[in-house]
């Protein structure tokens, strides 16, 4: 076990090195819609499922899954957009947006993951995983004006965007404390890291212009606990449940001019529960419901409020203008089939709350986390007697848009009756797909 250990850490640092050349554009706001290959099969359902995938599951199902190691890689195409209609009033003391539709570059994503399970006796486990959440990631080009000069999203005469990347250290001990039931728990170490470009416009809305906008990448480390109960209340019937706390992060120090709270940016809590059942030897079925408390982190939940609004509060002050985001409930169902000997196939479809309002449009160009939908298939293919495993999962996030107004611009003859009736539209639109290969010996 000792080689093992050793292998399996310095595995860790080498993906970490990848993972930090690499930022996606998750699907539950900004959390996954699964984790690892035969997880998201089922589009993230089956915290009840005692078969379920090793990386970041259910804590409590560990035990269960034997000694196995698992590699898996993701290959993730997010595709963004927005479209801005009507000609900015060009009044003093508003933000016009140029009109156009412009589509996010930076369209492919790659996203490994990595875990072991170690059986410490037959009623207890140690594992280590490595994941990542995903993040949020836009990159605009700027528009070419007819005077050959460049205009970015805001004002800027470069790329406009941020790039939000997550990565977590998962060490879970789960044990037994019946036949058919267990408890877990899961020690989460995590890393983020984030960079803005191109909204330095917004300076007039910060308490710190300098730390508002293109610093570079700057870092974050945190911590937080994952617990989880499984159980088998009657024939077939499974009962799952687990609870996040919210990852307690360092401060972006070189953002705090934009993030609420002087730069903080916790991961917020999550609670699942769910129910598996096993119809007979070849079918499964599962249903999740899951809650993401984003009102935990003030900047991604604090409304965005202009220097108009009597409640307005600088960037970067506890109660600075953040994202929008609402809380979300999300119901996932899964589908599961392992009637072809050495085949097992899976599908599976998840539905989430809308994160972002209509009134929220503005900010949220950089962080359009608005997919709704998920559609998923996958399958596993034993390799001989020897244990080993080959998963395929097939992942695709159904077109979604959100529309509102611009709520720093407005009808320039309507303002001079005194009447401020917003003069734009925004359209935020988004669809994803994804692949993820992994294999388990």
């Amino acid at each position: 076990m000792k080689n093992s250990i050793k292998i399996i850490f310095s595995a860790l640092i080498v993906m970490a090195g990848i993972f930090s050349t690499q930022s996606v554009k998750a699907t539950d706001g900004y959390f996954g819609v699964g984790y690892g290959a035969q997880n998201k099969g089922l589009a993230g359902a089956g915290i009840a499922w005692y078969q379920n995938s090793l990386i970041s599951g259910n804590p409590a199902g560990h035990v269960f899954l034997g000694t196995q190691y698992q590699v898996g890689v993701g290959f993730f195409n997010p595709n963004r957009e927005y479209t801005v209609t009507g000609n900015p009033s060009g009044m003093d003391n508003t933000f016009g947006l140029l009109p156009g539709n412009v589509e996010s570059d930076s369209k492919l994503f790659l996203m490994p993951s990595m875990g072991a399970n170690w059986m410490i006796n037959e009623k207890s486990s140690f594992s280590a995983t490595l994941f990542g959440n995903g993040g949020m990631n836009t990159n605009y080009a700027p528009t070419t004006m007819p005077d050959g000069s460049k205009m970015g999203t805001f004002g800027s005469n470069g790329k406009t965007g941020v790039d939000l990347g997550q990565m977590f250290l998962g060490l879970t001990y789960s044990r037994k404390i019946a036949e058919k039931h267990s408890f877990g728990i899961t020690a989460l170490l995590a890393y983020q890291y984030f960079e803005a470009k191109g909204i330095a416009a917004f300076g007039q809305m910060s308490s710190n212009l300098t730390k508002l906008s293109d610093n570079g990448h700057d870092n974050a480390f945190g911590y937080g606990v994952k617990f989880g109960y499984l159980g088998e209340l009657a024939k077939g019937l499974h009962l799952g449940a687990s609870y996040q706390t919210m990852l307690y992060m360092s401060e972006f120090d070189d953002y705090a001019g934009l993030f609420a709270e002087q730069g903080d940016f916790n991961i917020p809590s999550t609670w699942t529960v769910g129910l598996a059942y096993e119809i007979n030897e070849d079918w499964a079925v599962m249903i999740d419901y899951k809650a993401i408390n984003y009102t935990d982190v003030a900047s991604v939940s604090n409304k965005m409020r202009t220097p108009m609004d009597p409640a307005f509060s600088p960037l970067g002050t506890d109660k600075g203008s953040g994202f929008g985001w609402q809380d979300i409930n999300v119901w996932k169902f899964g589908v599961e089939y392992a009637g072809i000997e050495g085949w097992t196939l899976r599908g599976g479809y998840s539905h989430c709350d809308q994160p972002v309002p209509e009134t929220e449009v503005m900010f949220n160009i950089l962080a359009p986390g608005i997919i709704e939908d998920h559609i998923t298939l996958g399958c596993s293919k034993t390799l001989g007697d020897s244990g080993k495993a080959l998963h395929l999962a097939l992942v695709y996030a159904l077109p979604a848009s959100v529309k509102g107004f611009n709520p720093m611009d407005f009808d320039a003859a309507q303002a001079m009756q005194g009447n401020m009736i917003p003069n734009q539209t925004i359209e935020l639109e988004m669809n994803q797909f994804e692949v993820e290969i992994a294999f388990t010996f």
